[in-house]
């Protein structure tokens, strides 16, 4: 079977197990059998979609990735990975509550700044936390909080929570 996964979800399709793949941003440019990608992204041929924007995003994401080697990981297996980046692991089974209340300008965000425990509200806001790439959609003057995207940003998703989640905490 040949793999090919995109350069953003690669280190997931390594943490799996996965040795033999192919990487590109436009997996249907490839001859491939299965694509291993971020939900959002359509291709033609086969895909595994998965989203590695929070710590149990980046779990359950290596799982299932690992199911297709015939060798699954053991939840303890994938908590080792997380050993090193303690927000990543501080995250990974947690739930926060706070009393902050956010306008977020982004659907991947909101899972973010869910996970963190805020409260997404549209009024009444404290901060209003948007995605850099639309930094020019921002209505509001105040109170901004940018996070990176996939552009500007490790595409080690370990290293995007760690900076991500630590600019969120810096709001507590």
């Amino acid at each position: 079977m040949k793999i090919v996964t995109t350069p953003m979800c690669e280190e997931i399709v390594k943490l799996a197990g996965i040795t033999d793949y192919v990487v590109n941003k436009f997996p249907d440019e490839e001859e491939g059998d299965l694509a291993i990608l971020l939900s959002e992204s359509k291709v033609e041929m086969e895909s595994l979609p998965i989203k590695i924007n929070t710590p149990a995003q980046v779990f359950e994401s290596i799982k299932k990735v690992s199911k297709i080697t015939g060798n699954e990981l053991s939840d303890m297996d994938i908590q080792k990975f997380f050993e090193d980046y303690q927000l990543a692991k501080k995250y990974l089974n947690a739930d926060f509550k706070r009393d902050v209340n956010v306008k977020v300008y982004s659907e991947f965000l909101k899972d973010i700044v869910s996970d963190v425990g805020f409260n997404i509200v549209s009024d009444n806001f404290e901060y209003v936390i948007y995605p850099d790439y639309l930094k020019d959609n921002v209505i509001e003057t105040e109170n901004l909080v940018e996070i990176p995207s996939h552009n500007s940003i490790s595409k080690n998703p370990f290293e995007k929570i760690e900076m991500r989640y630590a600019i969120l905490e810096n709001l507590i």
